[in-house]
């Protein structure tokens, strides 16, 4: 990453490598080493596959904040509040261009690895803008819901464990059980995320952010009573959603679904060889069940 980063350019290098100086929890890029691990060996695309995965969730965030007006991720100033919207969305532009040179020079599988990336970008604007319809609309439904958690995150989960395997030279049936982990991984990872705003947590933003954002997330939608919480969403009670989502139960079964999908994405791995290779994938998916930021 910090190969493909470097630049001339002083202000664009700076940020960079302050970026690179406070890394997140870096899962994408150990799911596609892990699950290239597993499905033959780590190889030089391996790594580049991993790089590009990162660069890509990193570019997509800086998109975010400034779609969102965040001034702050993981605790730290974000590029919005140093530069100017302006200057984020270049730097996100930046990254997305250098996570697709990671995958420049793949071979034969160049091709399939470009469109897998693009179609997941594609997946991730989509995910946003049906999100940003519905705060607007607030008829988010569970179906509605879910097909924003996968394209916003899931798909990214997804591809980069399918193309840790595509870089390892995986079969079609590997390839399929570890792009099954990483999705319902990414599934988990984002309901647990939704409840951290309800509960708080080290995660470097504001409790009820989403509330606030008007984001209707499975804590509410499971909740009893959710169809009246909807009007006082609408009215902008904050506080009485929030405990109207707590008394309702809604917390206690986005876990209960949080552990659905951990137990598919285990599950997936039973074809591949049992062992430490996938005892690690195993700990990433207890992580993100458990994890407090």
């Amino acid at each position: 990453m910090r190969e493909v980063l470097s630049s001339d350019i002083a202000l664009l290098d700076g940020f960079n490598r302050s970026v690179l100086g406070r890394p997140g929890k870096m899962v994408r890029p150990a799911l596609s080493l892990l699950s290239a691990d597993i499905a033959g060996e780590i190889s030089d695309l391996s790594i580049s596959v991993a790089a590009a995965a990162e660069l890509l969730h990193n570019a997509t965030l800086m998109h975010d904040d400034v779609v969102d007006g965040a001034a702050e991720r993981r605790g730290l100033p974000t590029a919005m509040s140093i530069m100017g919207p302006s200057a984020a969305v270049l730097m996100g532009d930046y990254w997305l261009v250098k996570a697709v040179n990671c995958l420049i020079g793949a071979g034969s599988g160049e091709v399939l690895l470009v469109r897998l990336f693009a179609r997941t970008l594609s997946d991730l604007a989509e995910g946003e803008l049906l999100q940003m319809q519905k705060a607007e609309s607030l008829d988010t439904l569970e179906e509605d819901y879910l097909r924003i958690i996968y394209c916003k995150t899931a798909s990214l989960f997804e591809l980069a464990a399918r193309c840790g395997a595509i870089s390892a030279g995986a079969s079609p049936e590997k390839e399929e059980a570890l792009a099954a982990f990483g999705r319902n991984v990414g599934l988990a990872f984002q309901i647990r995320d939704d409840i951290l705003d309800y509960e708080g947590g080290a995660i470097g933003k504001p409790s009820h952010i989403d509330l606030q954002e008007r984001k209707i997330t499975l804590p509410f939608l499971l909740s009893d009573g959710s169809d009246g919480l909807r009007g006082e969403l609408r009215r902008g009670n904050i506080d009485k959603v929030y405990d109207g989502v707590v008394a309702g139960g809604g917390i206690d079964r986005a876990y209960e679904r949080i552990r659905v999908y951990i137990d598919a994405a285990v599950a997936s791995l039973s074809i591949l060889p049992e062992g430490a290779k996938r005892d690690r994938l195993v700990a990433i998916a207890d992580y993100i069940a458990d994890r407090k930021l």
